[in-house]
């Protein structure tokens, strides 16, 4: 690889990483229209046409505010954490594919799960260093809940990476090319993935970190102007980032229109079932896990691996 290659691939990851700061944006902006006619009521429609506009000033705001000192907490992980849950954010935009032709991660699962691991520590640390009651709280909860789920989910990428025998993400495009996906496939395992990504994702139902209810708002009840904000982004880019999963994994096609309708209703349906669902009870959250998920999709993956070593005997 040369120099120039060099460069063009670097140019690419800003503008992919770039274009994702901005869909994070809008997809701000998308959910606080949705939920305001969910609930009926108006959402942001003040700042140029329709609000469309509104998370930008909402990020001045925010940077620009002014930051108290807290006295009691652990200083230097209290500021560390933020800035590496968003740097672990980007670091997932990187490993993705941009397109057919640009280059793609030969042990890409390995590299996703790691990355994926890293997150719980984040708010871990986060809760710790703030050195309140209700980060602490909602610090432990994270751990039992990623602990809980991420078993079940990383199973569900075993299931589907054992479907193209490669740890490759872009090879489910040639093998989804001429099918209807893998959704079609094994649409039980798509459910599943689906249920796990909302609950990794921290989101309604699964919002037991950040609930408002009874934790105030949860491990970062503590943070304010920028490392609010680092907290925000990184929350929010990972749901672009898990829709252009599913979308790589069960739908296929190619990277135009397709992809972005896919990570669009991803996206939609994740913000419709937080003003539908109501939160879940935490003991209900953990059966639920291991009851049902751990154990269908170990049957599935049972299943996989009859299905595998049948072909391998017939070879």
């Amino acid at each position: 690889m040369n120099v120039d290659e060099s460069l063009f691939i670097f140019l690419c990851l800003l503008i992919f990483i770039f274009g994702i700061l901005i869909g994070v944006a809008f997809l701000v902006v998308l959910e606080r229209k949705l939920l305001g006619y969910i609930q009926d009521r108006k959402g942001p429609n003040k700042v140029t046409f329709l609000g469309i506009f509104q998370p930008f000033s909402d990020a001045i705001k925010l940077f620009i505010k002014e930051y108290i000192m807290l006295i009691k907490i652990n200083m230097l992980v209290y500021f560390m954490s933020p800035m590496i849950g968003f740097f672990m954010a980007l670091m997932m935009t990187v490993g993705l594919p941009s397109s057919e032709n640009l280059f793609s991660m030969n042990l890409f699962l390995l590299y996703m799960m790691s990355c994926l691991s890293i997150g719980v520590y984040v708010i871990m640390m986060s809760g710790w260093a703030s050195n309140s009651n209700y980060s602490m709280l909602g610090g432990i909860r994270s751990v039992a809940q990623s602990l809980s789920y991420e078993v079940s989910m990383f199973l569900i990428f075993f299931v589907m990476f054992m479907y193209v025998e490669s740890f490759k993400l872009i090879d489910f495009l040639k093998f989804q090319d001429g099918l209807l996906g893998f959704w079609y496939v094994n649409s039980m395992v798509s459910i599943l993935l689906f249920i796990s990504m909302v609950a990794e994702l921290n989101r309604m139902p699964f919002d037991f970190i950040e609930g408002e209810s009874e934790l105030v708002s949860g491990f970062n009840i503590e943070y304010m102007s920028g490392g609010f904000t680092l907290i925000f982004l990184a929350e929010y880019m990972m749901i672009l980032i898990m829709g252009i999963l599913f979308f790589l994994m069960f739908i296929g096609g190619n990277f135009g229109i397709n992809k972005v309708i896919v990570v669009l209703l991803f996206s939609i349906l994740i913000i419709w079932i937080r003003g539908c669902l109501p939160r879940l009870r935490y003991d209900k959250l953990m059966y639920f896990c291991w009851y049902y998920i751990l154990s269908l999709i170990m049957f599935n993956l049972l299943m996989v691996f009859s299905l595998k070593y049948k072909m391998w005997l017939n070879v």
